[in-house]
């Protein structure tokens, strides 16, 4: 079949290691944007990069882009994309999206031309005047920035970061598709302890030992094109057996988290036992100030409490103060710290040896990473 491109969005910041990733992948003409990865490939492709991506948001179908300065041109340039390609006459295909510093910038209207110009061309397709929407969900898209209009066809449905195993979380949740990055930057290996002393709902630890084990974080989902009747079931049979034979059985992956909260430990472990991960992780209750990081070797990962999420800032800075005294220079030891707070070093005690912006969501952060032995 004809290559087909697709996009996916990911957390600002995030567009680098997305990129890698696919590439790692096989997937080809990988190209990192602002906010999206572009890529191009097939059914398999699709279904891979959905089941394997740890920093994509969601997987999209990139049908058409071009130039939009009236309602008409919106209108046309949806009409001329190949729709019946991928939308049955049964199929439903509700609309979606945004503007953006655009002469078209009411999102209703636009949602309804999208609509009446996709459904004109299924309707002129199939030879018939009436859609009845009853078959499965191919969720239209829309990005409208300026001048520029990007149409998509949502192959993903919930959001990737929704890989089931967090049913329940603590309050104030780090997103799975972040604590998957944070691992990255701190390079989680087969071979690696890492420790969270603030371990929440265990989001950090659980996307770590699925880093090292190489577990595909969508093995254990659906995704809304698993439905569509263009895809043959055997593509999606196909990449979810190459996920599980890439399984990294022979890891040596420990995990170990704390918290002051005993139901954010409970929460952990069943969290853990959810995404099957549960020999890998241990936790239990302990504060702060009375961690001892008794092990040879450790990646301290964590997502401290902090003003604009759960503590008052002065409480979020006396914590700060303990880490840098936990948090000494040792021999194999790493420590990685996101934090929306500028002065977060000074109260620290110590510039970090690189830092690297990223958003937890709408609060620009930065991940403070500690390596250096001297």
């Amino acid at each position: 079949m004809t290559k087909l491109q697709f996009s996916a969005p990911c957390l600002m910041g995030l567009e680098g290691l997305c990129a890698d990733e696919l590439k790692r992948l096989d997937i080809e003409n990988v190209s990192a944007e602002n906010g999206r990865v572009l890529f191009d490939g097939d059914f398999s492709t699709l279904a891979r990069a959905n089941i394997c991506s740890r920093y994509a948001e969601r997987i999209q179908l990139l049908l058409g882009e071009f130039p939009v300065y009236s309602f008409e041109d919106l209108f046309q340039g949806v009409s001329r994309i190949n729709w019946e390609d991928f939308i049955t006459e049964k199929d439903a295909f509700p609309v979606k999206g945004h503007c953006v510093s655009s002469k078209l910038s009411s999102v209703p209207d636009c949602q309804k031309i999208i609509k009446k110009a996709a459904a004109k061309r299924l309707g002129s397709r199939y030879a018939t005047s009436w859609l009845e929407e009853s078959g499965s969900l191919h969720q239209i898209q829309f990005l409208i920035i300026k001048d520029k209009c990007s149409i998509m066809l949502d192959t993903t449905g919930a959001g990737l970061h929704k890989r089931g195993y967090r049913a329940n979380s603590t309050e104030a949740p780090i997103k799975e598709t972040l604590a998957a990055a944070m691992a990255d930057l701190s390079r989680v290996r087969p071979f690696s302890t890492v420790v969270d002393p603030f371990c929440g709902s265990g989001t950090i630890l659980i996307e770590s030992a699925l880093k090292a084990l190489n577990i595909a974080p969508g093995l254990k989902r659906s995704f809304s094109s698993e439905k569509w009747a263009v895809i043959p079931s055997s593509v999606w049979a196909a990449e979810r057996e190459r996920a599980l034979d890439s399984i990294r059985h022979d890891a040596e992956f420990q995990a170990f988290g704390y918290d002051i909260d005993e139901n954010a430990v409970a929460l952990t472990l069943e969290n853990a036992k959810k995404a099957g991960v549960a020999d890998r992780i241990h936790a239990e209750r302990l504060d702060i100030k009375d961690l001892s990081l008794d092990f040879e070797r450790a990646a301290v990962i964590c997502n401290p409490p902090y003003g604009e999420r759960l503590l008052d800032m002065q409480k979020a800075r006396e914590l700060y103060k303990i880490m840098g005294e936990k948090f000494t220079k040792r021999q194999g030891f790493s420590y990685s710290i996101i934090s929306p707070d500028d002065s977060f070093e000074d109260v620290f005690g110590r510039p970090a040896d690189k830092r690297r912006k990223l958003y937890n969501g709408m609060i620009k952060c930065q991940l403070y990473m500690y390596f250096k032995n001297n």
